[in-house]
C-alpha cells in the first residue's frame, strides 16, 4: 500500500483525483487532500506519505516552493498540472513523474508503477536537477534510465546521438556511451533549445562542438574522438549555413 497526499488548490481536482485512485489504483490510499502548499507542508510532517500529487499554480507558494520547507525529502512527487511545455520537459528530463490534465487513468496508471519499482534514483538528486533546469533558459543536466536505475549527465558531455530503431545511443566526450530506451525523436525535441545540437542525419543528432573536421566532398564529419558521421545529402547545404551562423 502507497500512502499518499494531493495538494491542489481546485477542490474539484483534488476529489477527482482521489475518485480515480480509488476506482483504478486502491493501492494508492489517500491520507490527506490539501488546498494550498502549507496545509500540504503540515499533513506530510503528519502523515509521512510515500507520494504527493502537487498541483503547480497555487496561491501565495507554488508547487515547487514545497521543496523549500524540506531539508530532506523523504517522499516522492508527482506533479499534476496544466503547467507549459518547457516544464513539463524539465520534470521529465529530471526523471520525476508528472500527469498533465485533465487526468489520464494509464498516465497515472505508470506513474504509481514507477513509484511501486522506486527508487530510481534519490530524490534529492532529482529535486536538485528539476530546480537547476528550471532556473535557466534550457536543460544543463538530464536524467538518463538504465537497467538500474538513473544515470545523470552533463548536456556539453554529449558528443553525439545514434539512432537505433526505438532506442538511442547516447555518446559521451570521453568516449564511453549507453542505450537508451528514448527514439531519437525524444532527444531533438528535448535539446530543441540548445542550438549546438544539430540533427545531421535520421539517425544521428550531433554536437557543433565536438567536430574537429568536416570532409564537405565526401560527406562526412569526423569528430574529437575519431567517430566518423556521416551527413544526409539533403542536409549539407543547411548544415554548413547553419554552422555559418552559429556561436559556439
Amino acid at each position: 500500500m502507497l500512502n499518499a497526499i494531493i495538494i491542489d488548490d481546485e477542490e474539484r481536482s483534488r476529489n477527482l483525483l482521489e475518485g480515480v485512485l480509488n476506482k483504478y489504483i486502491p493501492e494508492v490510499s489517500v491520507l490527506a487532500k490539501c488546498e494550498d502548499v502549507p496545509s500540504g507542508v503540515l499533513a506530510i510532517n503528519e502523515h509521512k506519505p510515500d507520494v504527493v500529487f502537487l498541483d503547480i499554480e497555487m496561491p501565495k507558494y507554488s508547487g515547487f516552493q514545497l521543496l523549500e520547507f524540506f531539508q530532506n525529502l523523504t517522499f516522492e512527487i508527482i506533479f499534476v498540472t496544466a503547467y507549459s511545455e518547457y516544464a513539463i520537459k524539465a520534470f521529465e528530463v529530471s526523471a520525476i513523474d508528472y500527469i498533465l490534465k485533465p487526468i489520464q487513468i494509464d498516465k497515472l496508471e505508470n506513474a504509481v508503477e514507477k513509484l511501486k519499482n522506486k527508487k530510481l534514483a534519490s530524490m534529492h538528486d532529482r529535486m536538485e536537477n528539476l530546480k537547476a533546469n528550471l532556473k535557466s533558459d534550457s536543460i544543463s543536466r538530464i536524467a538518463l534510465p538504465v537497467s538500474d536505475g538513473l544515470v545523470f549527465i552533463e548536456v556539453n558531455d554529449i558528443s553525439f546521438l545514434e539512432a537505433d530503431g526505438a532506442y538511442t545511443k547516447v555518446n559521451l566526450k570521453n568516449g564511453s556511451n549507453m542505450l537508451i530506451s528514448k527514439k531519437l525523436r525524444y532527444f531533438e525535441d528535448l535539446l530543441i533549445d540548445r542550438e549546438q545540437f544539430y540533427r545531421i542525419h535520421r539517425s544521428y543528432i550531433i554536437n557543433i562542438n565536438y567536430i574537429k573536421k568536416y570532409s564537405r566532398a565526401e560527406g562526412y564529419l569526423t569528430l574529437d574522438n575519431q567517430t566518423s558521421v556521416r551527413i544526409a545529402r539533403d542536409k549539407k547545404s543547411e548544415f554548413e549555413a547553419y554552422i555559418a551562423d552559429i556561436r559556439l
